[in-house]
């Protein structure tokens, strides 16, 4: 009997890695086996949860944050050319900054920064992960960032998005949650419409282009970049149809599995590829907006510390066991 453990991070308590190695460690207390895979669906934690699968060595840049001050941030690089960037990384909404966070001036310059930095250590391959930013800018800074260094040359681009909105909704759906008021979020609506009939395709129409406030449409505007689920792609790099084929129960886990949860986010990944495989979900908290959404799982634990995800791993293990 083994059990697959793969959980997204509990954000700003657990990685993902640290709730795989409790809930996991509970299992084989249990008398049971753990395949340990943590995962991400596109946003913070994705390059932690990539390193592995994709073996890549962490690089540090020059880049700077949204409101422009220089920083240094982290980036991968596998041996066969594949760089993976986090957008959160130099341009996210949680990048340490001094002063004001002004929504319309925040850009993602800094990911250019980066992308530009792995092009010049050999990148082949691009993969940039579009959660967390802070910017509503289209995209633009980064092109900026990346034009000023001479463009991506012969290197492909793929964004990785848990979302299908499209580029000139991105500041109506994600610009509250980054500062801006009503009459901000008209400004940037109004900014995305010029900018989008300035590219040298018009994203408008397709969907995911609105990730990361646009960059995601900027990127797929000038350079082609491929968008694609943060989700799929993860799942897919960690071989996880492969674990799944030689496991005889999953464990997925989340901060908060609520509404949203169904919404392209890696659970609902997750299973869409169990293949009849029982589901268990071990989560820091439960919305009351859950719904019927709950019946897909063979339970559901709460657990908001790594004592009670190890506790939770106990009760899996010995419920895999009993059937």
């Amino acid at each position: 009997m083994t059990v697959l453990v793969a959980p997204d991070s509990f954000k700003g308590t657990y990685t993902a890695t640290e709730v795989a190695e409790a809930v996991a460690a509970g299992i084989e207390e249990s008398g049971g086996a753990a395949t340990r895979l943590p995962v991400a669906d596109g946003g913070e934690g994705t390059l932690a949860v990539l390193t592995g699968p994709l073996g890549l060595r962490i690089v540090t840049a020059e880049a700077r944050n949204p409101w422009g001050v220089p920083c240094r941030a982290e980036f991968g690089l596998s041996g066969d050319g594949t760089a993976v960037i986090e957008i959160a990384a130099a341009s996210g909404i949680t990048t340490p900054h001094d002063g004001p966070r002004d929504p319309v001036t925040a850009d993602t310059y800094g990911t250019g920064m980066l992308m530009a930095a792995a092009v010049r250590q050999g990148a082949r391959r691009i993969v940039v992960a579009a959660g967390g930013s802070a910017t509503t800018d289209g995209g633009t800074g980064a092109i900026a960032a990346l034009e000023e260094a001479g463009g991506p040359g012969t290197a492909t681009i793929v964004v990785l998005t848990d979302v299908t909105t499209r580029y000139v909704d991105a500041a109506r759906v994600f610009a509250p949650q980054k500062g801006a008021d009503p009459a901000t979020v008209e400004l940037l609506t109004r900014r995305l419409a010029e900018t989008a009939r300035r590219l040298p395709r018009d994203p408008s129409g397709v969907d995911a282009t609105g990730a990361a406030g646009g960059f995601s449409g900027g990127m797929w505007a000038q350079y082609g970049a491929e968008l694609r689920s943060g989700a799929e792609f993860v799942l897919d790099a960690g071989g996880f149809d492969e674990h799944a084929r030689q496991a005889s129960a999953i464990v997925v886990g989340e901060g908060r599995l609520d509404g949203q949860t169904r919404a392209g986010k890696i659970i609902s990944a997750i299973l869409d590829r169990a293949d009849g495989l029982p589901v268990f979900a071990v989560v820091g908290s439960v919305g009351a907006d859950l719904g019927d959404y709950r019946s897909r799982f063979a339970e559901v634990i709460v657990a908001s510390d790594a004592a009670a995800m190890r506790r939770a791993g106990q009760r899996i293990g010995a419920a895999v066991t009993a059937n």
